[in-house]
């Protein structure tokens, strides 16, 4: 038991319980002393609630240990350093740890976690959906204390933003692993600020998801006032994890721009980094710089609520649409920070099982940069039938159509470099092969919510939901899943299975097509989104009812997916040498990867993609020569 409790995940926890009623207490009491209300929602009043939820996370960090090795530095106290953690066994991924290795699996599992949670939850608003009338929710899960109609929205809003939060989270597992070794880095460029980055996003996920029993909240994942300043107690926790969210993400950027600039080994220049590496620094570029404004529009909503300003109130001088654009300017780029790592990963494993160069290499990576830079310019699409000025629809539907052409070089190349290539098909190509496919189906339904005309009508209808889904799958899921089958054997040592792998896959891809192919038919027939009935007479039944078979089928090949990596990770197929014959740095050394990363230095002497090139190499190490294939 003292073992248990020495965990820094549980000390944390344990922390920001009592944190929060310290905070509700505080402010409690000094309401009561200035003579207001103290009473309200869930017995005590939304400042309480609020001021409560901030320092229990505030506290958490304490608990967890995170904040340790600054508070002993900034009393002029020695620090130990944590990145030996070997000898913890499991212990050391319950707690802080300066190895990046170590806080890439953290963010993994907890991306896993939070992806189970919201999942879940599309279950169960999909199994209301599968039949027209109210007949599920409305007598089930009162615990909620809301009616049908509200946990619908509830559900159906939580499990948005819950996917958006698993996938932050699952980007940045990625990049905290590979980023160092694929640049031949010890550690990150900050390993305290990592740790930190990765510490403030379990409170956020918990304050985020505490929203579903503190009232729920109404407005979709998007928190549009009017309605969300008016929206139960929910909501003000949705937007207090949702900012503590960003801070982390805002946090990873800044680390993974200065690791990529100061820690690449001798000979990585720009155009020799592996393209993952571009990828995540287009990425961290759009989080370092825009996830600001989520937290701002957020934070003034919060702040509405509570002290009653008028920032989007039209009574007191404000103005909704100015909620929208703050949004927008942050959440549409934000779709690039979820695929652009997925489109690098694409392009980093494509050649590995082509062993073919990757086809214009130095134009690939500067799409990324291209995709980022023209992401900034295009938020107003989402605005087209908001009542935002008509004049400004015609620049925002050519910049929107622009995204386009960095995009279409990506295709580009993925076909040259396939063309005429000895493709093998383990299931990390089946996964990058299916992510090409699915990101394509989703570029393709792009335009016409791009041009104003059509959007007119599509806006708001199920052919969105179907459009996104398929972008985020084809651009995040699958290549996030091709990541882990890939780069599991460096983890662990040993190799996911395959066989159960090709199941998972088999059983995925179809059903996701499906799902997204009827979401995208209803739509085009005037089904809208975030409903919780339909009229039996339009003859939506049978859709939704694949859409739901659809849906429990993708969350059974995600079961797979965990069976596989937890029976793997105890009892898999050894994999100790470079199984992919890979010319990747990280795969020239010993799985798994040893806790200093390369203990003999190397240099970059070739290009990283020439597969097929006699005599090429792209590392050598400085003793002990070890020539990449």
């Amino acid at each position: 038991m003292k073992e248990f409790f020495s965990l820094g995940l549980v000390r944390g926890l344990v922390y920001q319980f009592f944190g929060a009623l310290a905070g509700i207490g505080i402010i409690s009491g000094i309401r009561a002393l200035m003579g207001l209300e103290t009473a309200g929602s869930f017995g005590f009043s939304e400042p309480a609630w609020v001021f409560g939820a901030l320092l229990g996370a505030i506290t958490f960090l304490f608990g967890s240990g995170v904040l340790d090795d600054w508070l002993k530095w900034a009393a002029g106290e020695e620090t130990a350093d944590h990145h030996d953690g070997s000898h913890l066994g499991w212990r050391r991924y319950f707690g802080p740890s300066l190895d990046h290795k170590v806080i890439g699996i953290q963010y993994l599992v907890t991306a896993l976690f939070v992806m189970a949670v919201g999942g879940s939850l599309a279950l169960v608003f999909r199994t209301e959906l599968a039949a027209s009338g109210l007949q599920f929710l409305t007598t089930t899960f009162q615990v909620f204390q809301q009616n049908g109609m509200q946990l619908y929205n509830t559900l159906m809003s939580l499990h948005g933003m819950l996917m958006i939060v698993s996938i932050l989270l699952g980007i940045a597992a990625l990049m905290n692993y590979a980023v160092p070794l694929l640049i031949g880095a010890r550690d990150m460029a900050f390993p305290r600020l990592n740790a930190f980055s990765f510490w403030i996003a379990v409170p956020a996920a918990i304050i985020l998801l505490s929203s579903l029993f503190l009232g729920g909240f109404d407005t979709g994942w998007t928190g549009y006032p009017p309605l969300s300043a008016r929206a139960p107690l929910g909501m003000q926790m949705f937007f207090l994890g949702v900012s503590l969210a960003g801070f982390s993400s805002i946090l990873g950027g800044l680390n993974i721009l200065a690791t990529v600039i100061r820690l690449r080994v001798p000979g990585m220049a720009p155009f020799r980094m592996p393209i993952f590496v571009w990828a995540s620094v287009a990425t961290s570029i759009i989080s370092l710089t825009a996830t600001q404004l989520i937290g701002l529009s957020f934070q003034m909503v919060m702040l509405q609520r509570l002290f009653g300003l008028g920032f989007f109130d039209p009574a007191k001088g404000g103005n909704p649409v100015l909620f929208q654009h703050l949004f927008w300017f942050y959440s549409h780029p934000a779709v690039y920070v979820f695929v652009l790592p997925g489109l690098g990963i694409i392009s980093e494993l494509l050649p590995v099982f082509v062993r073919k160069p990757l086809f214009g290499y130095r134009w690939v990576a500067m799409s990324s940069l291209g995709i980022a830079l023209v992401g900034f310019l295009v938020w107003g699409h989402h605005m087209f039938t908001s009542g935002m000025a008509e004049y400004l629809r015609v620049p925002f539907m050519y910049s929107t159509l622009l995204v386009a052409v960095p995009t279409g070089v990506k295709f580009f190349s993925w076909v040259g470099t396939v063309w005429r290539g000895k493709i093998s098909f383990p299931t990390p190509m089946l996964y990058v092969l299916a992510g090409i496919i699915v990101f394509l189906m989703g570029g393709l339904t792009g335009p016409p919510n791009a041009t104003v005309a059509t959007d007119l009508h599509l806006h708001d209808t199920y052919y969105i939901v179907g459009h996104f889904h398929d972008t985020m799958f084809g651009g995040y899921i699958f290549p996030f899943f091709a990541a882990i089958y890939f780069w599991f054997p460096k983890v662990t040592g040993r190799r996911m299975n395959e066989t159960l792998g090709k199941i998972q896959f088999w059983l995925l891809t179809p059903s996701f097509l499906a799902l997204t192919f009827s979401m995208m038919q209803v739509g085009l027939l005037g089904m809208r989104r975030r409903v919780a009935d339909y009229d039996p007479a339009l003859g939506f039944d049978l859709s939704h009812l694949v859409m739901t078979i659809s849906g429990f089928l993708v969350a059974a090949s995600a079961l797979l997916f965990i069976i596989n990596l937890i029976h793997s990770a105890r009892k898999g197929e050894p994999a100790p040498g470079n199984i992919w014959d890979s010319r990747s740095p990280e795969w020239q050394v010993a799985s798994p990867m040893p806790v200093e990363n390369y203990e003999i230095p190397f240099e970059v002497v070739g290009e990283p993609y020439d597969y097929g090139m006699p005599g090429s190499k792209f590392v050598e190490f400085k003793r002990g020569r070890h020539e990449s294939k």
